[in-house]
Order: structure tokens, then C-alpha cells, then sequence
């Protein structure tokens, strides 16, 4: 891998990155990347890894994802060198946001995560984000990991109708 595709790859991410207002997936960036064909697996995660470690992107750990937003410096820099991302890519970049935002969104927006308690039952962690207001933050408690993992996915399929239902019958 040249210095120049690095560089491009590195453009690429951070343009991705500076067109939305939310976090991205590592793998939603990749599902673009693989998509398109622009470099394999190995080479885009050596990529993030080197976007992190130059304070250009920082990570975000939920349960069992990690999502990746511009630092200041990667703001800064994407700014100045956007640019240099040929406008075929920023095309395709572009087309692949406007496509797939709204299921962009609802994975950025919704999170779910579980964690064992000190009593030794698991509690899931359920909560819908809109920008920075948290919409829904709800902790249900339960005996068992599998419980627990399998609500956390539950959460990510019928989050908007369970939080429906709530408010519905709340108010």
C-alpha cells in the first residue's frame, strides 16, 4: 500500500465522518469501503487504527460496537484537505449517506449494551439518543447473560415500537 492511498483512505473515512452529525459504525464505514471495492478488511481497519492513534478520529464502546466520530483535529484537517478526495468518491460517499441514512441513524441513535451486577444477575441497558437528548433510558433487570444479550438485540429490532407503546400508555 502506497503512501498516497493511504493518505486517500485516511480522506475518505474522515469525509465520511464530516458529513454526517452522528457517530458511524466501523462497520458502516467498511460496509462502504468493502462495497465500492476501494481496499480490503485488513487494510481499512489498519487505516482506522491509524486515525485513532493520530487523534484524527475518536472511538465510541457500546456493548458490541464501536462507532468512530471526527476529533477536532480530524474536523480541521478534513476541512482543509477534502478536496483531495476525488469528486467521483465524494460522489459515491454522498449517494451511500443519503441512501442509507435513516438506517444509519437508527443504529447510531439506538444503544444497547448489558453488564453483570454486583448480585450477580445482568442488567440490559436500553436507550434511544437524538442528538444530545437521551429520549429513553430504561435498565431491565435480569437473571441470565442470554436474557440480557438477547434484549439488547430485541432493542435494536422494535425500538421505536416499544418506545410507542410507552408512550402511549404514559400519557
Amino acid at each position: 500500500m502506497t503512501d498516497e492511498s493511504t493518505r486517500l483512505y485516511k480522506l475518505m473515512i474522515m469525509y465520511m465522518l464530516n458529513r454526517v452529525d452522528f457517530p458511524l459504525s466501523n462497520s458502516q464505514i467498511s460496509d462502504f469501503m468493502l462495497e465500492k471495492q476501494y481496499t480490503g478488511y485488513f487494510t481499512l481497519q489498519e487505516i482506522i487504527h491509524s486515525l485513532e492513534e493520530d487523534d484524527f478520529i475518536r472511538s465510541i464502546e457500546y456493548h458490541n460496537i464501536t462507532q468512530y466520530r471526527l476529533t477536532d483535529t480530524g474536523q480541521e484537517t478534513i476541512n482543509i484537505f477534502s478536496g483531495k478526495v476525488p469528486t467521483s468518491i465524494r460522489e459515491d460517499i454522498d449517494q451511500y449517506l443519503t441512501d442509507n441514512k435513516y438506517e444509519l441513524r437508527c443504529e447510531a441513535d439506538t444503544v444497547s449494551e448489558y453488564y453483570k451486577t454486583d448480585s450477580g444477575d445482568y442488567t440490559a441497558r436500553l436507550r434511544v439518543i437524538e442528538g444530545s437528548r437521551t429520549l429513553i433510558d430504561l435498565s431491565l433487570s435480569v437473571p441470565s447473560e442470554d436474557e440480557a444479550g438477547a434484549i439488547c438485540s430485541n432493542w435494536k429490532k422494535n425500538n421505536q415500537d416499544i418506545y410507542e407503546f410507552i408512550m402511549k400508555n404514559l400519557m
